[in-house]
């Protein structure tokens, strides 16, 4: 296969969104295909398409790929965006293990019922604030660069911004005691292929709303 990468997932963040933002910031054009019922995901499993039957699904480089974290850790090779060396690779990998933690809690927050809503966002501000924000506050202190690892613009980075708006949208003072990382989320901002990715109709996709859970719900549960 040669061209833009091509994606195949539902239209919404999910588990996809941090490939979205992470070929964006390498400034990389993709294509999408998105499911829409359950049809079209049986029929990519059988053909054959999906290793564990699952999405999301990224058509790249003649290769079929699967499982989240393998197709970012291929395109942050890729691209140049994971780190000098073996050791710089091994904090990379801790950070983004670290944000996805995180992000898992906003994964699944459009999943939970309405009577516990405001107490799975009091956890993610409390997970946010007191375990994950102050590690990358600390981090960019100590050092006093822009980026995360090695002074270079890596994948990491990618994560840490894309969760850092992800819990503003439930949370908007949430960076209030973190100088540091407002510095960081202003200049990840201002980055030309973040800029972009950040403007109104780019592929970022909005925050999941019913229909999408709804769609989720439809095409994934038997």
């Amino acid at each position: 296969m040669s061209g833009k990468p091509r994606l195949t997932y539902l239209n919404g963040r999910g588990r996809m969104e941090p490939v979205r933002w992470l070929l964006a910031a390498a400034g990389v054009e993709f294509e999408e295909t998105f499911l829409e019922t359950r049809e079209q995901y049986e029929k990519l499993i059988k053909d054959g398409v999906l290793m564990f039957q699952q999405v999301p699904l990224v058509e790249i480089d003649g290769m079929k790929m699967v499982q989240t974290r393998a197709i970012l850790s291929y395109i942050a090779g890729k691209y140049n965006l994971y780190g000098k060396d073996l050791k710089e690779r091994a904090l990379i990998d801790m950070y983004v293990e670290g944000i996805t933690d995180l992000m898992q809690m906003i994964l699944m927050f459009p999943f939970s019922p309405p009577e516990t809503k405001e107490k799975n966002i009091d956890s993610i501000k409390e997970r946010a604030t007191n375990r994950y924000f102050p590690v990358f506050e600390k981090v960019l202190k100590q050092h006093g660069q822009d980026f995360l690892v090695g002074n270079k613009f890596s994948w990491a980075d990618v994560q840490l911004i894309e969760a850092i708006l992800a819990v503003e949208e439930k949370i908007p003072a949430v960076l209030s005691g973190f100088p540091q990382l407002q510095a960081f989320k202003k200049r990840m901002s201002n980055m030309p292929t973040i800029k972009k990715f950040l403007q109104p109709g780019s592929p970022r996709k909005p925050p999941p709303d019913d229909c999408y859970v709804e769609t989720v719900l439809k095409i994934f549960k038997k």
